[in-house]
């Protein structure tokens, strides 16, 4: 770890920073940095399109591959490689593809420890009693590169409570065992009470994690704390360093910018899901992770999500989700004594994360051709056909929070459920 570089920052309690100041920290940060040959870029991937992830990216490749050789490796976790396209789209078309390196979580890690039982027994408070093997892709900690660069945004989170940091390391590029085990550990942990938070029993791994295993690791962060706006990224902090004193000064100012506090909850919340940044529910369920706090019992979830095909980000999630889908913690734990997911613990974790518990309806709004009425029933959704949600809550024109329709009925719209935490 760098531990000893000086930390740089910029933000802004309203509106928003500009390019130009992005630019300075980032300037400000390679000042202070060791001179390396071999240098990796770990950014997030095109499910986090609003983070000014690629933006700074494509600042940083341009820069420093004058001197170095650079490559890209995004955090995708166990998500799908991003298309060139979605590359293009998000990073700009002058990185050249060769650049980026795929993460495959399940052949490119090594081993390099373990967290106690123990451990996770106590930050638990007693609910996860297992250890977690730490995993990470062999080119992190192998000597492939001089630098490593993690580039992330800072949100809330339903696993860890604030998201990156450590995590764009230990499960961006990380492997089953660490995967599998914090997804469980923070499910079984309650999502209701972990978003939002920095301390959180999944955090407490991590951070045990890079001190005995990550501290050789030529490893740095630029964090992000960033909203949408018009279809555009507002950034509104950018924070550099090496220690967890630069995540702790990200996620206070994302406290701040990304979590509304609702007056009263809603009878029903109309959320959407951007098509060229949601494919699967496995990432679009962040509609239902991130608003549940703030729909009153008995209301419901109006999901609209054009650009959704599946549930699974592989074919192996995707089938279990839709054998036994989203139905609640008792009927999911039940599997899991049973036996029903052999190493993929992080897929229970996803259907807990993912049902109401019977508190309130969940609508899913998708094309019929894409995904039909009987897959999203048969999981434990409602289904509505997405042209006639749109229709019916035309979102692109309408503003975020209260809206009554014209024919009286009051809903409250979230265009970028990805991006905050509502509570009521």
């Amino acid at each position: 770890m760098l531990k000893d570089i000086t930390e740089f920052s910029a933000q802004t309690e309203s509106g928003k920073l500009s390019s130009r100041q992005a630019e300075h920290v980032l300037d400000y940060m390679l000042e202070g940095l060791p001179r390396a040959g071999r240098i990796l870029l770990v950014p997030p991937d095109i499910t986090r399109c609003y983070s000014y992830g690629g933006v700074i990216t494509s600042y940083l490749y341009h820069r420093l591959s004058m001197e170095a050789e650079v490559r890209v490796m995004p955090a995708v976790g166990t998500h799908r490689a991003m298309s060139r396209g979605e590359q293009i789209r998000f990073f700009g078309e002058d990185i050249p593809e060769e650049v980026f390196l795929y993460h495959d979580w399940r052949k490119d890690t090594v081993p390099v420890g373990t967290v106690p039982g123990a451990y996770c027994d106590k930050v638990s408070g007693g609910r996860y009693t297992w250890d977690i093997g730490v995993e990470v892709n062999h080119c992190v900690v192998d000597g492939s590169f001089d630098l490593i660069l993690s580039i992330g945004q800072v949100v809330p989170h339903e696993v860890i409570g604030m998201s990156n940091y450590t995590k764009n390391i230990l499960v961006g590029l990380g492997g089953r065992p660490m995967i599998n085990g914090t997804h469980m550990l923070g499910a079984l942990c309650n999502l209701e009470t972990i978003m939002g938070n920095t301390d959180t029993p999944v955090r407490a791994v991590f951070d045990y994690g890079e001190e005995h295993f990550l501290q050789n690791v030529p490893l740095a962060y630029i964090l992000t704390v960033a909203s949408e706006q018009e279809g555009r990224t507002a950034l509104h902090g950018i924070f550099t360093g090496a220690s967890r004193q630069v995540y702790e000064h990200a996620a206070a100012l994302a406290k701040r910018r990304c979590i509304t506090q609702v007056e009263r909850r809603a009878k029903k919340v109309v959320a959407y899901l951007e098509p060229e940044e949601f494919s699967t529910a496995w990432v679009g369920n962040k509609a239902i992770y991130r608003t549940r706090m703030m729909i009153e019992d008995g209301g419901e979830l109006l999901v609209i999500a054009p650009g959704i095909k599946g549930f699974g980000e592989n074919p192996e999630v995707d089938g279990l989700i839709r054998r036994y889908g989203y139905r609640g913690t008792p009927y999911t734990m039940e599997l899991m004594e049973k036996g029903a997911f052999p190493g993929s613990a992080m897929v229970p974790a996803h259907m807990i994360h993912s049902s109401s518990e019977g508190r309130f309806t969940i609508t899913y709004a998708v094309n019929p051709e894409h995904v039909s009425q009987e897959d999203i029933r048969r999981v434990g959704y409602e289904f509505m056909d997405v042209k006639d949600a749109l229709a019916r809550y035309p979102v692109l024109g309408m503003e975020d929070g209260w809206q009554v329709m014209e024919d009286g009925e009051e809903v409250y719209v979230v265009k970028a459920p990805a991006l905050g935490l509502w509570r009521g």
